[in-house]
């Protein structure tokens, strides 16, 4: 039976890398995971193999750009309490954890997640986080994210929506995870029911980044999940090396609008340290998506976002929001604020 990886010397001995000392060191300071069900998508065979680009760790991860910064979208610039990321008005982050299941390459809270990350809220900086959503009446929606919050239990998962039920105000409760695809057998009937907290609508937003993650497995796991009333929708990240083509964008789009699940966000890559090799210009993003919207249905079209860094929120890139051209550009947050991208400071 495959087990998980979660170290380079595992990755040597089933022949994913070879001997460069200089993983040893990415392994230090990024945490290394992957699932079986990623592992029997990777093609060994494949050096640009993009299923094994997004979790097996590479000598370019030691390598920070200037532009670069440990938390590019500005977590903890908006954290009144641990675990809440309160940026927009309505609605909050609560991440509970900052473990995953798998350890994405390109992710932007890199710094924060794993074994050596900021690990899982106490109980009291739980209490401190939920009583921080109670005690404020516009919170209609609490996202929880992390990490990943399907890593807990359905028991520990449960505990916590049914604390959210209690509070009038919250609405919707959303989480965004990957566990549907990574590690599709979690989600069974006990994680199903711990996702739902009474008198609210639940969203889950499922990560994948590639047509070839939405497994068989994976189908099932949705389905589950949608015939038991969670609502689903998508998040992807735009990265070079894995889907920075048209032809793997729209299958991928196509694929979640086959599962049910809506395309809701297309991501450009975020200023994460050690991820320069997965990031494309703005202007190439521009013209994929672009590109995009003559060859799929409109049902299959996600919205192009930039997580402004600073902590300023999304802004789709689009002609409104964006201006500037050859690397340099200017980006209008949802308050009307104006910032260069990257940023100068």
């Amino acid at each position: 039976m495959t087990v998980a990886i979660k170290s380079v010397d595992a990755l040597r001995n089933a022949g994913l890398v070879d001997d460069d000392p200089a993983l040893d060191a990415v392994a230090q300071k990024y945490a290394v995971g992957i699932t079986p069900a990623m592992l029997a998508l990777i093609d060994p065979d494949d050096p640009d193999d993009p299923i094994a680009r997004q979790f097996v760790p590479t000598a370019p991860e030691l390598l920070t750009t200037p532009d670069e910064r440990a938390d590019p979208i500005g977590d903890l610039s908006h954290s009144p309490v641990e675990g809440i990321v309160h940026r927009y008005p309505d609605r909050v982050l609560l991440k509970a954890v900052h473990v995953c299941p798998v350890y994405c390459r390109f992710c932007f809270r890199r710094e924060m997640v794993g074994p050596q990350g900021l690990g899982t809220l106490t109980p009291a900086e739980l209490d401190a986080a939920i009583g921080y959503i109670a005690a404020h009446e516009e919170i209609w929606e609490v996202i929880l994210t992390g990490g990943d919050p399907l890593v807990l239990s359905p028991r520990r998962l449960r505990a916590i929506t049914e604390r959210l039920a209690l509070i009038p105000h919250v609405k919707i409760v959303r989480f965004h995870t990957r566990v549907p695809v990574v590690e599709p057998e979690r989600i069974d009937a006990d994680m199903i029911a711990a996702l739902k907290a009474s008198g609210k609508t639940t969203y889950l937003a499922v990560h994948a980044n590639h047509p070839r993650e939405l497994t068989e497995a994976a189908t099932a796991a949705f389905d589950r999940m949608i015939e038991a009333g969670v609502m689903l929708i998508s998040q992807t990240v735009l990265l070079r090396g894995v889907n920075d083509s048209v032809e793997t964008l729209a299958a991928l789009m196509r694929g979640f609008v086959e599962n049910r699940i809506r395309p809701y966000y297309l991501h450009h890559p975020d200023l994460a340290p050690g991820t320069a090799h997965f990031r494309l210009g703005i202007e190439e993003g521009q013209a994929l998506v672009s590109a995009l919207r003559g060859r799929i249905s409109g049902l299959c079209q996600p919205v192009y976002v930039l997580d402004i860094p600073g902590g300023h929120g999304k802004a789709p890139i689009n002609a409104a929001n964006v201006r500037g051209g050859d690397g340099c550009f200017t980006v209008r947050d949802w308050q009307g604020g104006e910032h260069p991208y990257p940023p100068t400071d």
